[in-house]
């Protein structure tokens, strides 16, 4: 199990696993009263929370479905990534997508988290790729069903 440093200064707990087979861990709106969020608006929403990566992992900020399907409210720019040298508070961009207003209520839960390593590479730059079956096809390409 990896481990990571936090600085909670919400009201809120720590993130955690929901279940032993979750991935993300659920990000909590660190409110003093209620925001109502109005069709097509965006919001910048505080959690209360930093935290200290190792080097080569990155937190990824994403969606709750629920939220998504129900309500329309997601991420603008998802999946956001908090980066291993990021210290500052955890803040998620939230819009509003359905025709109807939401009330954001303290302590709701926005976004799930999940942390992954990930690689850096080194470019080589050369005249010709290698070929594929796909090779350049994209946008569908390879069809609907």
């Amino acid at each position: 199990m990896l481990k990571v440093k936090i600085v909670n200064k919400s009201k809120w707990p720590d993130p955690f696993y929901a279940t032993e087979a979750s991935a993300g861990m659920d990000l909590r709106a660190d409110l003093e009263e209620p925001i109502v969020l109005k069709p097509l608006e965006r919001i910048l929403v505080p959690t209360g929370i930093s935290i200290e990566l190792p080097v080569g992992y990155e937190a990824q900020v994403r969606p709750r479905s629920g939220l998504a399907t129900k309500k329309g409210i997601t991420i603008i720019n998802s999946p956001g990534t908090v980066d291993a040298d990021f210290r500052g508070e955890l803040r998620v961009s939230l819009v509003n997508l359905s025709s109807e207003p939401f009330e954001l209520v303290p302590g709701e839960r926005i976004a799930q988290m999940v942390v992954a390593r990930h690689e850096r590479v080194e470019w080589e730059d050369v005249e010709v790729l290698s070929e594929t079956e796909r090779g350049s096809g994209g946008w569908g390409s390879t069809g609907s069903k």
